[in-house]
């Protein structure tokens, strides 16, 4: 008997037209469910880049983060506490009277020290004669070529060129030597056999010593180390923290 080739095809077709309809389905679904995570991380960046373009706006609006209670730990500076700091002879900038005081333990040799001299000159820009900034050196024994520049800079300060020298010595970090201290002495116009002199005082050194000293009875172990009237900010913060601890002191955060 002759078999009919027509119902042959048929036959063997429908499976393969089943499984390409199955296929298909699981194609479209499978896009559909792409399309629907892709759709949903879209949402999601979306809301990202809204919170980041609010935020970086209340920044350039100048809203700064309003200040929070932070827990003290045992081997640092209680930052919720007023400590007081004698700062007598200690090189400033702005008039005692200033409603805010800014004292800085800082080492010449801290790459972080350096990083935040811009934002503290931001400060005495924005606030003029409100606040007043104080210098204590603290130089770390981890930086053994900070206690030279330490004493290049408290020579100048007798002679009334400190932070001239302090800003000398941190923009040139990188060349950090008493060669160097007795260029920028002849650069400032200061009289150089002195400074030299000054150098080399050993009451020079026992200044600088008492500062490191008074840093460690506050417990203040690294470098940068900030107390606004009184109260601890630790490290190379940026200006929108120090504003917001400033405008609680002068009663307008």
């Amino acid at each position: 008997m002759a078999r009919d080739s027509n119902a042959g095809s048929r036959g063997s077709g429908g499976p393969l037209i089943v499984a390409a309809l199955i296929l298909g389905a699981a194609i479209v679904g499978g896009s559909l469910l792409v399309r629907s995570a892709l759709q949903s991380e879209t949402a999601e960046l979306a809301n990202v880049r809204a919170a980041l373009t609010e935020l970086h706006e209340a920044v350039q609006a100048g809203a700064a983060p309003k200040p929070t209670r932070q827990a003290a730990r045992p081997d640092r500076p209680d930052p919720n506490k007023r400590y007081e700091i004698d700062v007598e002879g200690s090189p400033s900038l702005g008039p005692e009277s200033s409603k805010v005081t800014i004292v800085e333990f800082s080492d010449f040799q801290c790459p972080f020290c350096a990083r935040v001299v811009p934002t503290i000159k931001k400060v005495e820009e924005e606030y003029g004669d409100q606040v007043r900034v104080v210098f204590k050196h603290l130089p770390l024994n981890i930086h053994p070529k900070a206690p030279a520049a330490h004493a290049a800079a408290e020579a100048a300060h007798r002679q009334g060129k400190f932070w001239e020298m302090h800003d000398k010595i941190f923009a040139n970090q990188r060349e950090m030597s008493p060669e160097k201290y007795v260029e920028y002495a002849r650069e400032l116009g200061l009289d150089v056999e002195r400074f030299q002199k000054d150098v080399a005082d050993p009451e020079v050194k026992r200044r600088v010593d008492a500062d490191a000293r008074q840093a460690a009875s506050l417990l203040v172990r690294g470098t940068p180390g900030f107390f606004i009237n009184g109260r601890y900010i630790s490290g190379a913060q940026p200006f929108e923290v120090f504003k917001a601890r400033i405008d609680e002191e002068l009663g307008e955060g």
